[in-house]
This record gives C-alpha cells, structure tokens and sequence, in this order.
C-alpha cells in the first residue's frame, strides 16, 4: 500500500499525544475528587468507579481519529482492471526445430493449438496481432478485434528455416508504434537467435516504450531433429528468453510439454487484457473510522451506563 499525501501521516503523532493528555487529566480528576471528599463519605457520594471500561469510549475515539488521518493521507493500492483497447502481438517461431517431437505431437503443432486457445481467452475488445518467424518474420495478421481471422491465420504456420528472434521484435514494435494504448508481446521459440538483430538491444527498445515481452521456451534439452546431416539436438534457449523477459518487465516460461503450454497461453489471455492501476481506498479508511468511533461509544454506554 502506498500513499498519495504521505506527508499527513506525521498528524498521527497527535494520537499519542491525545493518549497522554487523557491519562493525565484522568488522574487529576481523581485526585482532585478524593482530595475533597472524605474517606468514611466517599462510597456514598462519589459515583461507584467502573474501572477499565470507562476507557473504552476514548480508546474508540482514538482509533477513529488515527484512522481519520490515515484516510486524508489518501491510501492507495495496486488492483488489475480491465484494458478494452490494449494490444497484443503473438509471435510464433517456426523454424525447423521446432518439428521436434519432444513436445507431443510435435512442437509447431503444440504452438499453433496453444496459439488458438491463447485467442479463445483474450476479451473481445483486446486487439491481437500475429507474426511467425523463422529468418524472416512474417505479419499473419496486424492487430484486430477479428480474433477468428487471427486463428486462422495461425493455423497456417508451418515449420522451415532458421532463427531471427531479434527481427521479429522489431516487426512487432513496428506493428504496435503510433497507438498510445497498452501493448505486449508474447513470444514463443524453441531456439536460439542465429541470424538478424541482437535481441537484447531489440528487447531494450520494448523496454523504451513500456512493452513487456512475456516469452516462452518451448521443448526440452533431449529435444532433436532429423536433418540431411544426421540427427541434431536443438535445446531451447531459455536464457535469453528470461533476459528478454526480464529486461522488458514480463515473465518468462519454460514450457516441457503441449498441456502446459496451453495452460501457461490461457493464462497469458486473460492477463494480457488488464493492467495495474493505483486504487485509493481512503473512503474505506474514513468508513472504518466512523464505525469504531460508534462501536466505541455504544460499548462505553453498554459497559458503563454513559457515552464518555
């Protein structure tokens, strides 16, 4: 929790400070009543004393006052809320690794399915864009609302080639420039970047424009190909994948098979179509306050007969 008028709170240094003021004037007014009666007369004309209970009022209306300050102060949390207008652009590697069969059936199948269902999640109003790449990326669909014409592009992608995981970033910050409205891009590849831009300086420019990237390193390290040459092994690089991530401020996920790619993707959907915003809770604060300050005067009447 963070406040907007943090300065406020040294006000509940009065709290104290009331507290003793009361203490005080407490014990004087009971001196000041023995002092003036005598002992033998004192059961008969000084009221019948209540003990701690007739503290209770005050140590109500203290919390109510600590509680009144805390609210000028104007609290803030951090909620999610919904983002009708954001944009997200879906880049889906299809480089010849990924026809391994370490993912079942195989890894382009399990994207292009994970892709789908990533579709089916994402609110209607969010804008999806998607782009496929292997040494060249490939706009599939520029950002829209028709998700169904997004998915059947997707359905279309098929695995050849090497990696240009760089090129593709910078395909998609270019889809995504001259629109103020939040943006992310979701990045799935199998493999490391061979040809094209670096793509941590590539990723630094997402970070420049407040784009997260949340990237997915699909197979595992047994993960192999069949090629002319014999069989090669083509591990994920999911290094790189978590520095991506981290330096843009997304998340990164290693993914070992299709059900939980197509988890980790439903997730994504509907994460991708909020954004984090500052909330103040001040009225509840005020609310509370209000509410002590009248449980404490009706405890005080309950337990003592009097309302201070």
């Amino acid at each position: 929790m963070s406040f907007a008028s943090p300065y406020l709170l040294a006000g509940l240094a009065l709290v104290p400070l009331l507290l003793v003021v009361y203490v005080a004037v407490d014990r004087r007014a009971r001196r000041a009543g023995g002092r003036h009666v005598a002992a033998a007369l004192r059961p008969a004309v000084l009221p019948r004393s209540v003990g701690w209970r007739r503290h209770v009022p005050i140590a109500g209306a203290l919390a109510a006052i600590a509680l009144l300050l805390t609210a000028l102060a104007r609290p803030q949390t951090t909620v999610a809320v919904p983002v009708e207008h954001a944009r997200v652009e879906v880049l889906t590697d299809r480089s010849g690794s990924m026809l391994a069969k370490d993912v079942t059936p195989d890894r382009i199948t399990a994207a292009r399915q994970a892709a789908e269902d990533f579709l089916k999640t994402v609110p209607d109003g969010v804008r999806v864009g998607a782009i496929t790449f292997n040494q060249t990326p490939t706009v599939l669909a520029s950002p829209t609302t028709d998700h169904q014409a997004v998915t059947d592009a997707v359905k279309t992608i098929s695995a050849a080639g090497t990696t240009a995981t760089g090129d593709a970033l910078a395909a998609a910050l270019q889809q995504l420039k001259g629109d103020t409205s939040p943006a992310a891009i979701v990045l799935l590849s199998d493999g490391k970047s061979v040809r094209g831009q670096d793509v941590l300086t590539v990723a630094r420019q997402a970070k420049a424009k407040k784009i997260p990237i949340y990237t997915v390193s699909l197979g595992t390290a047994s993960g192999t190909i069949t090629t002319r040459t014999g069989t090669s092994k083509v591990p994920p690089d999911t290094a790189t994948m978590k520095q991506v991530a981290q330096i843009t401020g997304g998340q990164a996920f290693a993914i070992g098979d299709a059900a939980q790619l197509r988890a980790v993707y439903e997730k994504l959907g509907s994460k991708l179509a909020t954004e984090h915003r500052k909330q103040d809770v001040g009225s509840g604060f005020a609310g509370g306050a209000l509410l002590v300050l009248v449980a404490g005067s009706l405890a005080g009447l309950g337990l003592t007969g009097r309302l201070i």
